[in-house]
């Protein structure tokens, strides 16, 4: 069921565009499918579905490549302090993890195109799809929603990342009246998610998908997200979306069906249990397409996997905040948590220590070996983007905010994710308000690591996990200790593209602290 959806990204785009039909005559007066236009192509549902999947397909920039030993995942992982790099060969990666970048970086001009791509087809599908007929209309709802779901889950990265950024709604042309869009403000943006949000909410979507697909839990999930970051910095909406928040995490909390905490860390990561269970949402891979792009986490040149000697190295966890979990937490146990300090040479052969912990939450097993096993060599790991793990968590921290302490139902939540953990969670009573809101802000840096979240919980919270007092510091003054610098207020956003401000004279002005275009 995995593999269907996966394949059908590339198959699927392929076969539809190649529909002729059975007699002479059809094939003779097809059109050269190399002529294509948005015009002529959405014209039958198969058609319907391969743009569908090409909204899926695009999601995968993500991962993609950001220059020598580097990849578009790690604008989130290297200013959060909770990462290092052991190879230091990319000057725009240095750069992040310096805290010195600028509106030139590359994974900053790769995430604005990566995010406005998506949404550009996704708009597509939006447009041209209602027209389709005949068509069955549930089906039309469903491949709707799911656009709607990533144009979406797009906007809420770029207003995240940017602030104050376009909303575009439509396909574009060179002759469109808006080609060169305004920013648009981070509330109107914010009300276009919720609204993209709730329409693919009640599409008909399955509650969960093994497929791949997008699923109502998912919507649900994202839609819990959304919220509890607008009741944040720096919208700061406050009770009333803490409880909207708490409300939607509980429709999930409360009808989970097939949806649950898995029992083992190692099952998080297992590739034959994606898109169930745990899993709400992740980004699709497949080695026939494209194989999970995380390597950057291997060790630099230890031969943890079939491929013997390899790997950069690039984003490695720090001993500190390795060393910051508490005793006994099974997240930091070798092989069975989120960490590993030793392994197997070439995957299978025999043990060897590490040196230091490296990032396991990624690592396929089945891929690169285990021991006796020989790895397959394909790496079919989605990349998680949503887990149940973190709607416990929204619920426990959402609820907290607007009960004044936390309830029995928020108190639960936490623990579950303690138990899994092996750690003695305090008796109820002992928490008041404070101590309990960060406990759950503890359980998210620990639980969500190296996930792409911890980076967006700084800059909702404007606090950062202290490794050394186990406390929270204002995020302006927090020293990363992973590079020694300190976080300032211009790092609340990140600075837009110079050649997209170049491009597009209507995205003056650059975020404070940011230099724009030469010249502007």
């Amino acid at each position: 069921m995995k593999l269907t959806m996966k394949k059908y990204i590339y198959t699927g785009l392929l076969s539809s565009m190649f529909v002729m039909g059975t007699g002479c005559s059809g094939f003779l007066d097809e059109e050269d499918p190399s002529n294509l236009t948005p015009e002529s192509f959405y014209t039958i549902p198969d058609h319907a579905e391969a743009a569908i999947a090409s909204v899926y397909d695009n999601s995968r920039f993500y991962g993609d490549g950001a220059g020598i030993f580097s990849s578009n995942w790690q604008l989130l992982e290297a200013p959060t302090g909770t990462s290092t790099t052991e190879t230091a060969q990319n000057s725009d990666l240095n750069n992040l993890y310096s805290l010195t970048w600028d509106g030139n970086t590359g994974h900053i001009k790769n995430w604005w195109r990566g995010l406005y791509r998506l949404i550009a087809q996704a708009n597509l599908v939006l447009d041209k799809v209602p027209g389709i007929t005949p068509m069955d209309e549930a089906q039309k709802t469903k491949i709707l929603g799911e656009a709607r779901f990533f144009r979406a889950w797009a906007y809420f990265y770029a207003v995240r990342l940017w602030g104050d950024v376009p909303l575009v709604l439509t396909p574009q042309t060179a002759t469109s009246e808006d080609f060169f869009p305004i920013r648009e403000t981070q509330e109107n943006v914010y009300a276009q998610i919720i609204e993209d949000l709730k329409i693919a909410e009640s599409a008909g979507l399955g509650w969960m998908n093994s497929s791949g697909r997008i699923s109502t839990a998912a919507t649900k999930g994202l839609l819990a997200k959304v919220y509890l970051t607008m009741a944040g910095y720096p919208l700061n909406k406050g009770s009333e979306y803490y409880q909207l928040a708490a409300s939607k995490a509980k429709e999930i909390i409360d009808n989970p069906s097939e949806i649950g905490l898995f029992d083992t860390y190692y099952e998080v990561h297992d590739e034959s249990l994606g898109n169930t269970k745990e899993h709400l949402f992740s980004i699709q891979y497949n080695d026939l397409v494209a194989g999970n792009p995380m390597g950057n986490m291997f060790p630099n040149f230890k031969p943890v996997s079939y491929r013997g000697p390899s790997g950069t190295g690039s984003t490695v966890p720090t001993r500190s905040f390795f060393e910051s979990y508490e005793a006994g937490d099974k997240r930091t146990t070798d092989q069975d948590g989120y960490f590993y300090t030793s392994y197997y040479t070439n995957g299978n052969g025999e043990p060897f220590d590490l040196g230091a912990p490296y990032i396991f939450k990624h690592f396929n097993i089945t891929a690169n070996g285990s021991p006796g096993v020989a790895g397959t060599a394909k790496d079919n790991l989605n990349v998680p983007m949503l887990r149940y793990a973190e709607v416990l968590l929204i619920y426990a921290e959402a609820q907290n905010e607007i009960g004044n302490g936390p309830n029995v139902e928020a108190y639960n939540a936490l623990k579950s994710i303690r138990d899994r953990a092996e750690l003695t969670t305090a008796a109820m009573g002992t928490f008041d308000q404070n101590s309990f809101r960060e406990a759950v802000w503890r359980e998210r840096w620990y639980e969500f690591c190296y996930e792409g979240i911890t980076w967006f919980d700084m800059v909702r919270l404007r606090k950062v996990f202290n490794e050394t007092t186990k406390g929270f510091d204002d995020f302006v003054g927090h020293t990363n200790l992973s590079s020694d610098q300190t976080l300032q207020e211009k790092h609340y956003l990140f600075p837009l593209p110079i050649p997209e401000m170049q491009n597009n004279p209507n995205l003056t002005p650059q975020n404070p602290g940011y230099p724009g275009p030469a010249g502007s």
